[in-house]
């Protein structure tokens, strides 16, 4: 049995170091955790010239995990006759990566229901040619899953095609009713469990999949946790609390949030709520951050960073900002604590794994590991030593 000790975060907090079995060194790359799926629809994704790119998260996402929907295949004709899970760096998936729609629809194992357009490009929109694929895909009988900001129900040519073609499309983006909307109300301070924030440095740099591998690996040890989307992508997957924050108007981000991790609560008696975060709070291009740090209120905040990134996505002449300056932004902005750093490998290889998480854990002075390169007791003994009071929760046999 092995102890990681780690004593303090950057503001003053007494920390207590939990004993848990931590894992044998995994050799990178791994594959994060899966638990048993019980689908209920099948998927084609489409994430052309950009599988395994910061533009198809939420094509990785859904190879990585989903709980809604079996992805039969995934659409990118530059990486076409690969595994989806090998070209993410992990072990191999079984689900193919194909040139065409009409490769993806032969070889089907059924009639696939479901056509998820699975990129977020920073315009929001489709491009002319990705509008035919789409209207293609219904013309095969397919429903369409679109996660863009562009709403294809209000458009009168995909209208018209969902009708005659008698299928669903399903605009995960799209808010409630503005006169359904709800207000913060402060009523987040009567959620009585630790609320946990992954927020990151940039955006499309693993928040979300660094939020539920560790929600996924708390439930595994025993402790109830339950994860609270903010994106299109982790709605798309199939979680059952979650808000397309990015979509609804400022005025209600925070009420709408808070709403949400209330429900959660209400719903689902947790014993700590884990909150997926959006961009970063020091990007000026994104407010999202703000929004959570607000309506969550969170108790801890998990930074997730890319130490080889070297400028902002989507932003050449923005320089990536280094975990010091986003943490100190963050302690200043929002009453929390920063309890431990996560690392996004991307461009690294096993051994700058190794390096940086050292490098970090000694300037920083808290907990840093990797979720996916990294065995993922780390990132539950993270939330202990923070969170001593979760350790009743441990099932007997991480004891």
């Amino acid at each position: 049995m092995a102890v990681i000790p780690f004593t303090k975060t950057l503001k003053t907090k007494n920390l207590t170091p939990v004993p848990i079995e931590v894992d044998a060194p995994v050799l990178f790359p791994r594959k994060d955790p899966q638990p048993p799926r019980s689908k209920t629809s099948t998927a084609i994704v489409y994430c052309e010239g950009n599988f395994g790119q910061i533009d198809g998260k939420t094509a990785n996402g859904l190879v990585r995990h989903s709980e809604k929907y079996e992805v039969l295949s995934v659409i990118d004709s530059t990486q076409s006759g690969g595994d989806a899970g090998e070209v993410l760096g992990d072990v191999g998936s079984g689900i193919p990566i194909l040139a065409s729609l009409d490769a993806a629809v032969a070889a089907a194992k059924c009639k696939p229901e479901y056509f998820i357009y699975g990129m977020a490009p920073a315009t929001g929109m489709l491009s002319i040619s990705e509008r035919k694929i789409v209207l293609d895909a219904m013309s095969h009988g397919m429903n369409v899953v679109n996660g863009l900001h562009e709403f294809l129900n209000d458009d009168p040519e995909f209208a018209a095609s969902r009708d005659a073609n008698m299928v669903e499309i399903i605009d995960i983006r799209k808010p409630r009713a503005k006169n359904e909307l709800r207000l913060f109300s402060g009523d987040i301070h009567n959620v009585t469990c630790p609320r946990i924030a992954v927020l990151g440095t940039d955006c499309a740099i693993g928040k979300r999949t660094t939020a539920s591998i560790l929600t996924r690996a708390l439930v595994e040890q025993g402790v109830h946790a339950v994860l609270v989307t903010t994106g299109q992508t982790g709605l798309i997957q199939g979680s059952r609390h979650g808000v397309a924050l990015d979509a609804v108007p400022s005025q209600f981000c925070c009420g709408e949030l808070e709403a949400t991790i209330i429900e959660a609560f209400e719903d689902d008696n947790p014993d700590v709520i884990i909150v997926e975060g959006q961009g970063a709070l020091s990007h000026p291009a994104f407010c999202t951050s703000a929004f959570i740090l607000r309506g969550a209120a969170p108790d801890g905040v998990i930074l997730q960073h890319a130490p080889k990134r070297e400028h902002r996505c989507d932003f050449p002449d923005m320089k990536m900002p280094v975990p010091e300056t986003e943490i100190r932004l963050i302690e200043a902005f929002s009453n929390t604590n920063v309890i431990g750093l996560t690392i996004n490998h991307e461009g690294m290889a096993d051994s700058d794994i190794d390096f940086y998480i050292s490098d970090y854990q000694k300037h920083l002075d808290i907990p840093v590991t990797d979720a996916l390169a990294r065995p993922v007791k780390e990132l539950v003994e993270m939330v202990l030593s923070s969170f001593p009071e979760l350790v009743e929760k441990l099932s007997n046999s991480t004891r």
